[in-house]
């Protein structure tokens, strides 16, 4: 009964884990069957730090955008294959086992295809078991449904999937409604074309995320540990790679591809392994990036998949080269961990035109890690190849039993150590549809569940802009060597904003009222400027407003004055050279504005005349 969520681990994203088995006492009365004093304890439940479930997937379907519907729907599909082998994809076809974290799908617990043994009580969901009493662990005061694991269902199948998608889709957003009536129509049919639904659903899920804006800030930072002597880790890009001179070309890698390749500690030459390794991939995906904008047609996921597999087994076998070279053998040779990130900048038709589709994919071969962030929640994205995980996937053990082997955190695979063709790596693709970091790292950070307990707080600051992506990822480096030791850091911080940029409206009241507190800065500034660098103060040396409009009028002035003396000047010139030349007309005219009294006139008024006497 717990065999399908042990091979499940790997999709542990979505479904949860088995934490325990619990034997209550017996109860015996005449409702008591055999067998029912069994509890399956499980962890990594949809529920949050209060306790309560997440909403369930159908709650919040018209509340949600619909890039995030066709994304449920999505994720969904791909978790129909998996779960189908395991006969349990009735599992999703229960509404009130859906749950949603976000843009996240997550199973409540796993429900078997056909009619179970009853010899199972209701799964118990937990969140954070390992920090709660046992009494807490098997209470049945749980917010979950009652429902088990025994609870019998028809068997799952494709038309039933599409039933419940076309129930689903009629309240659906208004731009992808129609498109997924047609998929979930194609679902019921006698024999639907598994690709055909794949490469539809896919197409959608790209056009709704690409009418989003994307903008991707970058940052990288490796750091040698305290008690190494060289740094055996390597990431892409470092502050060297990123370029902010406008006149030099940046790398068409940045900022879409971030790698974090780690060293083996005990094997020799493990930073040249990382380097290799480094160095290798970026070649390749420059290729594939190149090949990409030659092609019109949109790569699809497996696709895409195959690609970065090839690409990690070719610098796998690079590495593996060099050790034969040099005749390495077991633990002498060098080998490093990778996790890379590729946000693929395939172009999307839509009605604003061609735009990025919002795809992330990530590739990881060993512990080190990839991480979502938002100010909501931290999800981890990745599984480690460790013993650990190695004997839970394979239905060997409980992974809380497997952490206490002594080999557990040993690793089952990394680049350099075997041929490729023995090389699995994992790879998912993800959408980017809100507001959010990108974190891979190496352990030297991520153990100790260290971003799970302080990497909340790092989303909101760089969201709200109070620090840059460069200082977000020098805070992680501190943190790390804070709190676990000396180990090697390797960081690398991806801003991902899909949220619509608006422009900032200045309140005039608000600059009027400051006036008298920006008088008193500016003169602090001046008090210190002395102190300052010679070209911030000649930067910050700024006139005031009244003066320089004060000099302007005076060049005005003394320019209107010009032309008038100009205009003088001419006339003056005219006049005395028409006297010289032709002075009876100079006459003439000086006696039109200017004539001469008239001698025939008297002298006086008659009003001033004496008077004759009488």
């Amino acid at each position: 009964h717990i065999l399908p969520y042990l091979r499940l681990y790997p999709h542990c994203l979505h479904v949860p884990e088995v934490y325990g088995i619990c034997q209550l006492p017996q109860q015996r009365n005449f409702l008591s069957t055999p067998g029912q004093d069994v509890v399956i304890l499980l962890e990594n439940a949809p529920i949050d730090a209060n306790g309560n479930l997440y909403p369930s997937m159908e709650s919040m379907w018209t509340s949600a955008t619909a890039v995030r519907q066709v994304y449920w729907l999505w994720q969904i599909w791909e978790l129909w294959i998996p779960l189908s082998e395991l006969g349990v994809a009735s599992s999703l076809l229960v509404p009130t086992n859906l749950r949603v974290q976000g843009w996240r799908l997550r199973l409540r617990e796993l429900y078997r295809d056909t009619m179970a043994d009853t010899s199972i009580s209701p799964v118990v969901p937990s969140n954070g078991l390992e920090d709660r009493g046992f009494d807490t662990l098997v209470s049945r005061d749980s917010p979950a449904e009652p429902t088990s694991v025994s609870e019998p269902s028809v068997d799952a199948s494709l038309k039933q999937l599409g039933e419940c998608w076309e129930a689903w889709c009629r309240k659906a957003s208004v731009s992808v409604a129609d498109p997924l009536q047609a998929i979930a129509q194609h679902l019921q049919t006698e024999h639907p074309s598994l690709s055909a639904i794949a490469s539809q659903l896919n197409h959608l899920l790209l056009e709704q995320a690409a009418h989003q804006p994307l903008r991707l800030q970058i940052a990288g930072i490796t750091a040698t540990g305290s008690s190494h002597s060289h740094n055996e880790d390597s990431c892409y890009p470092t502050k060297a790679d990123l370029i902010k001179d406008p006149e030099q070309s940046q790398d068409p890698l940045i900022p879409h591809l971030s790698i974090i390749c780690d060293g083996i500690g005990g094997h020799e030459g493990g930073e040249i392994a990382s380097q290799l390794a480094l160095q290798s991939i970026k070649l390749q995906v420059r290729a594939l990036l190149a090949e990409l904008n030659e092609d019109p047609e949109l790569m699809t996921p497996e696709l895409v998949t195959e690609n970065l597999s090839a690409i990690i087994r070719v610098a796998n076998n690079m590495i593996s080269s060099r050790n034969d070279q040099q005749e390495r053998e077991s633990r002498r040779r060098m080998a490093t961990t990778l996790t890379l990130a590729l946000q693929l900048p395939q172009m999307v038709n839509t009605p604003e035109g061609k735009t990025n589709g919002h795809e992330i994919y990530i590739a990881s071969v060993g512990d080190s890690r990839a991480y979502w962030l938002t100010p909501d929640y931290c999800q981890q994205l990745t599984v480690d190849d460790d013993v650990a995980t190695r004997e839970v996937r394979l239905g060997r053990s409980l992974y809380r039993q497997a952490l206490q082997r002594s080999d557990a955190q040993a690793l089952t695979q990394a680049l350099g150590t075997k041929e490729a063709e023995l090389l699995r790596p994992t790879v998912q693709r993800f959408i980017v549809e809100e507001d959010g970091l990108l974190l891979l790292c190496s352990d030297g950070l991520s153990n100790n569940n260290l971003i799970e307990k302080f990497g909340r707080d790092l989303p909101q600051k760089v969201n709200s802009h109070r620090i840059s992506v460069e200082s977000a990822a020098e805070s992680l480096i501190e943190l790390g060597f804070k709190h676990n030791g000396q180990d090697d850091i390797s960081v690398v911080l991806t801003y991902c904003a899909v949220s619509p940029q608006y422009p900032t409206v200045l309140n005039l009241g608000d600059i009027s009222s400051s006036k008298e507190l920006q008088v008193v800065n500016l003169e602090q500034q001046t008090a210190l400027t002395p102190s300052l660098p010679a070209e911030i103060t000649t930067t910050n040396d700024k006139k005031p407003e009244t003066t320089r409009s004060y000099r302007d009028w005076i060049r005005a002035l003394f320019g209107l004055l010009g032309v008038v003396g100009i205009l003088v000047g001419a006339g003056a010139i005219l006049l005395a050279t028409q006297w010289v030349l032709a002075p009876e007309g100079f006459q003439k005219m000086r006696d039109r504005f200017f004539p001469s009294p008239d001698p025939n006139l008297p002298e006086s008024s008659p009003t001033e005349q004496e008077l004759p006497d009488n």
